[in-house]
């Protein structure tokens, strides 16, 4: 017997879902079971849900010892497993399940009546459902199919399904996949799959940082003031304090404290929120790294964001080679182009665009080619007009080098390029991965950006950054020349697997359901 039941070739001859009508009607048959688990329970470990049961092998680990029997071959020896029911059929004398582990891993259990006994096996028919959890102990044994199995002599229930699993011969809906992602981690390789590469990324970041010599710290999510990113907050209240918090939209204005504190590298991997939209590439709470290096640029940091991607790709797939869920595979391998915005945008507009072509022609050019721009300042016409012109047709990993001054606050004036700042934006698979900048660290220019973007919030621009008077005296204690980056974690995951931003977090904000 096969322990992975096949899906049926015809997609129409697959069980249908069950109503709620017929959800409720089965709840309430469970919930009946439960009851009398903990009615007939010889002790008080639990009854439905005891407190352990004697587990001596992982199933993982029994497939890995007993896969090599052959078909009606016995081993001798006794093992005790638990796993969640996915698969069950009971027949007269001898009952088949199959038992699944956390990983997916799956093996059959076979319950008969020559070894447990007629009151065991009336039970086993009467109490377990699909999706309960059982410990099992008997001898592992390859059936006469070949199916590696255990031959149960003891079982228990170790916990009680009281709502039935989805069918697992038809797919589950998008919607029910990141509402319940639970059940997509019972139902679907994939899912359980995306889990374990995101562990190995992040585990390969901090590897790649501890190699560098790179310290990890964390900093505060609830501040007084929000910066270090032009993003939209969520504000909420402290009691305690009386007064009016930010959730953070960067960890960046803390982080660079630290290095004026001496903390000469120093990395910091953990949740910010933007009060924004939700697409495919967005999402309000997400995961970011920054990372701050003393004495570097904003090149050298751009080598070290392509080492920790790099590296990334190699402990997730075992090169620099990634293949996406869908099939394709995507090389993140060799140097990465490094392009200048201003350049790559001449070049695809056929006109010559720097930092002093007048704002009149830049406004033209957009409502010419209908691209909308937000809080019309310079270096928005340059930007949303590069999105339009050059960003589609980035396919490898690309470094875009130098922005415009007026949209980047923190970023450090280019050492030979007037009116532009010393950033790069990193697009992978064409959306941006990561930001890097020769920091801005002298406090007399800082101060003057702030109250630039101070302005631009008193005309409505909800995204400006305000005047952060402590950062300032940070500063202004001395910081020395410091390349800076910051890297989606989810984003990072989408270019090693293809996936859009809800897939790579585990559970995504999602909208309240009516009713």
């Amino acid at each position: 017997m096969s322990v992975t039941p096949q899906a049926p070739s015809d997609p129409s001859s697959a069980p249908a879902e069950p109503t709620e009508q017929e959800i409720t009607e089965q709840k309430a048959v469970r919930l009946a079971k439960r009851q009398r688990l903990i009615d007939e329970a010889v002790d008080a470990s639990g009854g439905a849900y005891p407190v352990s049961v004697p587990v001596t092998h992982t199933i993982p680990a029994v497939r890995e010892a007993y896969g090599h029997l052959a078909a009606d071959e016995a081993s001798g020896d006794t093992v005790a497993v638990a796993g969640r029911i996915v698969h069950l059929r009971n027949t007269g004398k001898l009952c088949f399940a199959s038992l699944q582990s956390g990983d997916g891993t799956r093996i059959q259990a076979m319950v008969s009546l020559a070894a447990v006994g007629e009151e065991s096996l009336a039970a086993w028919k009467d109490l377990v459902d699909l999706g309960d959890h059982v410990f099992v102990s008997g001898e592992a044994a390859a059936s006469r199919r070949g199916e590696l199995s255990i031959m149960v002599t003891e079982w228990r229930i170790a916990s009680k399904a009281i709502q039935p699993l989805p069918n697992l011969h038809n797919e589950l809906s998008e919607e029910t996949r990141v509402r319940s992602r639970y059940l997509d981690l019972i139902s679907r390789e994939q899912a359980r799959r995306n889990v374990v590469t995101r562990s190995k990324a992040v585990a390969s970041l901090r590897a790649t940082f501890a190699a560098r010599d790179f310290l990890e710290v964390e900093t505060p999510m609830l501040q007084v003031m929000h910066g270090g990113a032009s993003a939209r907050p969520f504000v909420t209240h402290s009691n305690a304090f009386d007064t009016e918090l930010f959730l953070r939209i960067a960890p960046e204005l803390y982080l660079k404290r630290a290095v004026v504190g001496g903390i000469d590298r120093v990395f910091e991997i953990n949740r910010n929120f933007r009060n924004e939209g939700a697409d495919s590439t967005h999402s309000p709470e997400f995961a970011m790294l920054e990372a701050y290096e003393a004495y570097g640029d904003y090149s050298s940091i751009a080598d070290l964001t392509q080492t920790l991607i790099q590296e990334a790709a190699v402990a997730v797939s075992g090169s620099h080679v990634v293949t996406w869920a869908d099939g394709t595979e995507y090389d993140l391998g060799g140097e990465w182009d490094r392009i200048s915005m201003f350049e790559s945008l001449s070049e695809a507009a056929g006109a010559h665009i720097t930092p002093e072509t007048p704002i009149e022609e830049l406004a033209a050019l957009a409502e010419r080619e209908g691209v909308e721009v937000p809080h019309p300042i310079h270096g928005k016409y340059v930007e949303e007009l590069w999105e339009h012109f050059v960003k589609g047709g980035l396919v490898r990993p690309t470094f875009v080098m130098d922005f415009p001054v007026d949209t980047s606050p923190l970023v450090r004036a280019h050492r030979s390029i007037a009116g532009v700042v010393e950033k790069w934006d990193l697009y992978v698979r064409g959306f941006e991965l990561a930001t890097g900048y020769s920091e801005l660290v002298d406090p007399v220019v800082q101060r003057e950006r702030f109250v630039a973007q101070a302005l631009l919030a008193a005309q409505g621009d909800v995204e400006a950054m305000r005047l952060d008077e402590e950062f300032l005296r940070a500063l202004e204690h001395g910081m020395p020349p410091t390349g800076g980056m910051g890297m989606g974690v989810d984003r990072l995951l989408m270019a090693l697997t293809g996936l859009g931003i809800r897939e790579t977090i585990l559970f995504p904000l999602v909208k309240e359901t009516q009713g």
